[in-house]
């Protein structure tokens, strides 16, 4: 019997249009893509773990065999708790580095199910179509990736219909079978090891631009879409001990551009309509459930920032200073506000209208906007312990093998480590804080939940103030 990871490798055997270096390559040869389709595929291997499965697992009612637990629709407090436990195991696995492993975009899609029915007065089609897909991305583990944005072409133009160079994606002709579409979207993140791309605006549109407001479900196979690839991060599996994120944990983003794209109509979820477009971007089960999982995974990172600082500060005996102690703290007390969010959200989540419990989102907002915070000022932590010890390091861990192996040991020990160990630990911190992969997460954490102003802002706008008023009145009525 096949296995589910052997499933999920010949998937990406599709004949898909993924660009690297000006040439289509093979995801699931070619070696820029090897180390990261081998982390994805170990975290797929869990499910063959009898002592495993069942905690990022369930019984799918329509198969009987295990599916991943960003599909279940929580119901209680319980089912929420089990829903976390699986993300905790996943972000745990990559100590939060990979940040698209499809438990977001699983737990989207879940959420726009559990509230389907919404959606029926914009599409009556639309809850047996939703239904339809997503018995079919549980049932065969598909993993799946959200792409919403608009390429960066002249953003101080307002897009109306008639603007044709601004690449955006549309729809450009319709048939009895389906549509076909043109434009691009980005950031594609994980798009080349994606089964199937849900794609949608990201903002408000007007009602004159309709033929830009759609929600379609996209083939990654499909022709003539190409998935163009920034340059690869990856180093090479054998400096794996040099570069130990790198090796492993490359997601690679893609510009997805749509060349006369087909997607048939059972795929085509909503079309030629702002209001449902908004509604469904703003859908608040599709994202508390979402944003559920990515506050799991900033924990987890945040908390592996703060190892990497203790484990710096104590092999080179800084961690006597008063004020490495207090920079360790910062780090300590970003860990436990965001776990203390998490846990508020949870403990006060409620139940929908359907029966759906989702997490109360004002907890997980505040977490996502303070994180786009915490990680780039938990990074500056990082250098400033490490200092001028993440620079002055051996070319490779593999010098300590050579001639010089004596004198390299004498003169890159620690207080208390020996060489080739403080080696390996400042190569990885420096892998986070100074590589090409480091410095893209952090532009991810800052951005990845679009524009952290006016995330920050929305808090204030959507904040019941009646409180704050009624606090102070009672002093100058």
């Amino acid at each position: 019997m096949t296995s589910i990871k052997e499933q999920f490798i010949q998937s990406l055997q599709d004949g898909r249009n993924v660009w690297l270096d000006g040439k289509i390559v093979d995801v699931s040869k070619n070696q820029n893509f090897t180390g990261t389709l081998s982390t994805i595929s170990s975290l797929f291997d869990m499910f063959e773990d009898p002592d495993i499965r069942d905690s990022i697992g369930y019984i799918s009612p329509k198969t009987h065999e295990y599916v991943h637990t960003a599909f279940l629709i929580p119901h209680s407090y319980e089912d929420l708790m089990k829903r976390r436990r699986a993300f905790e195991v996943w972000s745990q696995a990559t100590d939060g580095v990979m940040s698209r492993l499809s438990d977001y975009a699983r737990s989207r899609l879940t959420g726009w199910y559990a509230s389907r029915e919404e959606y029926k007065r914009f599409d009556q089609h639309f809850p047996g179509k939703i239904r339809t897909y997503y018995e079919e991305a549980r049932d065969r583990h598909l993993f799946l990736s959200v792409v919403q944005r608009d390429p960066q072409i002249n953003r101080s133009i307002q897009p109306v219909p008639e603007v044709k160079n601004l690449g955006l994606l549309r729809i450009t002709k319709k048939t009895e079978d389906g549509v076909f579409v043109n434009g691009a979207k980005m950031v594609g993140t994980a798009a080349p090891y994606s089964n199937d791309l849900i794609i949608y605006p990201l903002g408000m549109l007007k009602e004159e631009q309709k033929p830009l407001a759609h929600m379609l479900i996209v083939a990654a196979n499909s022709p003539g879409l190409h998935l163009v690839c920034r340059e690869s991060f990856a180093s090479e599996p054998s400096k794996k001990a040099d570069s130990p994120l790198s090796s492993q944990y490359d997601e690679m983003d893609a510009l997805l551009i749509f060349d006369n794209v087909f997607v048939p109509w059972e795929r085509v979820l909503l079309h030629d309509n702002p209001e449902a477009i908004w509604q469904i971007k703003s859908d608040s089960v599709s994202n508390s459930l979402a944003y559920h999982q990515a506050i799991v995974r900033l924990g987890t990172k945040l908390e592996f920032v703060a190892a990497l600082a203790y484990e710096i500060a104590d092999a080179i005996g800084a961690n006597t200073y008063l004020h490495v102690q207090e920079k360790i703290g910062e780090l300590i007390m970003q860990v436990k506000t965001i776990n203390g969010l998490l846990i508020a959200s949870e403990f006060q989540g409620k139940v929908d209208q359907y029966g759906t419990f989702t997490p109360d989102f004002t907890y997980i907002e505040t977490a996502r906007n303070l994180g786009a915070k915490y990680y780039p000022r938990a990074l500056e932590i990082l250098q400033l312990i490490g200092a001028g010890g993440f620079i002055q390091l051996p070319s490779s861990v593999h010098d300590f093998q050579g001639p010089l192996s004596p004198l390299l040991k004498e003169y890159f020990k620690g207080a208390a480590i020996e060489a080739e160990k403080r080696t390996k630990l400042f190569k990885l911190a420096w892998d986070l804080i100074g590589s090409p992969l480091g410095s893209r997460h952090e532009l991810y954490e800052r951005f990845y939940a679009g524009d952290p102003i006016r995330n920050t802002a929305n808090q204030y706008n959507n904040f019941d103030k009646t409180r704050l008023k009624q606090m102070v009145e009672k002093y100058i009525n």
